[in-house]
């Protein structure tokens, strides 16, 4: 089945042959990146016997399986799971943002919480995870499923702070421009499971851990061997990195202190040891990762090296402001067209990273994601290139609070936009890239996609056509 579902209809307009280029390759990344292959090349069941990788478990030894989920990404995660543990497993809960009506689980209570902002459903579902880590003991074993939204998803706020509140500090650090370690920084400190929290309490009853991660950290190294167990920071299963004092600098750098509640300000504020996140877990854990954010510029380029294209990966760290970042992409890719550096025509760019958009107070603000934000600013000034094309996506398949994964923009994009009376100049002021994009039929809708590494932006630069 395609992940891209609308490349029909993309390919029906703009500049065709530099979007099929484009789509392919993306095509390619979400198909070989998807969670539930990951899974299943890794991990079998041999009669009592689990193995995963280079680890084996003896099935006979544990009186129950638990499996544990949450992320934009869990849904093939946990499927996969399912289908090599099949009725071993007693009991599951999963927290997803969306689930498609395809999607069928038969182990598994599926909730879908909240993302960016939790929601009741993500909380209850939270607290229904606790009480049964509650009734562990040395002979369960648990498996955790967990990708890049779980912070949000499985909202579970220490007792001293509502869930109202939880929501306000997540809406001011969005709008603010913090990164996301910004804002898990905050977020991991005042919950009962995030940080660590969660694999704190499941070996504090001395059961056994074993974690499926996939990480959408800025910063990472691409996968080495996802076959063996590794060190691993960050999310609810594994220790935490960020402390109490990186919380309190994130709020003072965005100057948001007299906005947060009052509630959240007390419980960093205190002097409390137990307020703090694990730095170390002691107990039978294991982590195995999947894919982190530079895999999918590994695997773009594999597939750009297949279609015959030479590729250059531009950075996997890729952060700041969205409109600014596409502004760039676009002069990069005339400079490449006019001057051929840092690389000769034809060519393909690979970048991955999280770019984030500033709200400011009083702004307007209308619908759009990231993705498609970046997609409008390297719009607004690749009329300038000819036959280029980029497709900006969010590898989860949902840019921000939109249903689209991203935008496609090309070459042909402004002309298009005002032949039809789009204002580009005005979307881009007012934070719309979302109907920009809808209104020219060139959102990227995917669904969800079995992977959650941040974004991949794919840059194709044609030859400079003759006059």
């Amino acid at each position: 089945m395609k992940k891209i579902r609308n490349a029909k209809e993309l390919l029906a307009r703009g500049d065709v042959e530099s979007r099929r280029m484009v789509l392919s390759i993306l095509e390619q990344v979400l198909q070989r990146m998807d969670s539930y292959n990951r899974i299943k090349d890794i991990a079998k069941l041999d009669g009592d016997v689990l193995q995963i990788g280079t680890k084996k478990i003896n099935l006979q030894e544990k009186k129950r399986i638990f499996l544990l989920g949450a992320g934009k990404a869990c849904n093939s995660m946990a499927r996969a799971v399912e289908d090599i543990l099949g009725d071993r497993i007693t009991k599951g809960i999963i927290i997803v943002k969306v689930l498609e009506p395809t999607e069928k689980f038969k182990y598994c209570e599926v909730v879908c919480g909240g993302h960016p902002l939790p929601n009741e459903e993500g909380l209850k579902a939270a607290e229904a995870i606790l009480e049964l880590v509650e009734q562990a003991d040395a002979n369960d074993l648990f498996i955790s499923v967990i990708s890049g939204g779980s912070s949000a998803l499985m909202s579970c706020p220490v007792q001293s702070i509502s869930l109202e509140e939880e929501l306000k500090v997540t809406d001011l650090l969005l709008k603010c421009g913090a990164n996301i370690n910004e804002i898990n920084a905050v977020r991991r400190h005042i919950s009962q499971v995030n940080g660590g929290r969660l694999a704190e309490k499941i070996l504090a009853k001395r059961a056994e851990l074993i974690n499926f991660i996939i990480s959408d950290s800025v910063g990472a190294k691409p996968t080495a061997d996802r076959s063996r167990p590794c060190f691993f920071q960050g999310t609810p299963v594994a220790r935490d990195q960020t402390t109490i004092k990186d919380a309190l600098n994130t709020i003072k750098k965005y100057r948001l202190a007299a906005e947060v509640p009052k509630a959240i300000m007390d419980y960093l504020e205190a002097e409390d040891e137990s307020h703090e996140t694990p730095k170390e877990l002691e107990g039978r854990v294991s982590h195995f990762v999947l894919d982190k954010v530079p895999d999918s510029c590994e695997v773009a380029a594999a597939v750009a090296r297949e279609m015959g294209i030479p590729s250059m990966t531009l950075t996997t760290y890729l952060e700041g402001e969205s409109r600014e970042a596409g502004i760039f992409l676009a002069s990069v890719a005339r400079e490449i067209q006019t001057n051929h550096r840092p690389l000769a025509t034809p060519c393909v760019l690979l970048l991955a990273g999280e770019t984030t958009t500033k709200i400011e107070k009083n702004e307007k603000c209308g619908k759009g994601g990231p993705s498609q934000e970046l997609a409008l600013g390297f719009a607004l000034k690749a009329e300038l290139v000819e036959g280029v094309c980029l497709g900006a996506l969010d590898t989860d398949g949902t840019d921000g609070p939109t249903d689209a994964a991203g935008a496609i923009a090309d070459a042909k994009t402004a002309a298009r936009a005002r032949s039809i009376g789009l204002d580009m100049y005005k979307a881009t002021l007012e934070h719309s890239s979302h109907s920009f994009f809808d209104g020219l039929g060139d959102c990227l809708y995917t669904g969800t996609t079995g992977t959650n590494v941040c974004d991949l932006n794919v840059l194709y630069i044609p030859n400079k056509r003759e006059a």
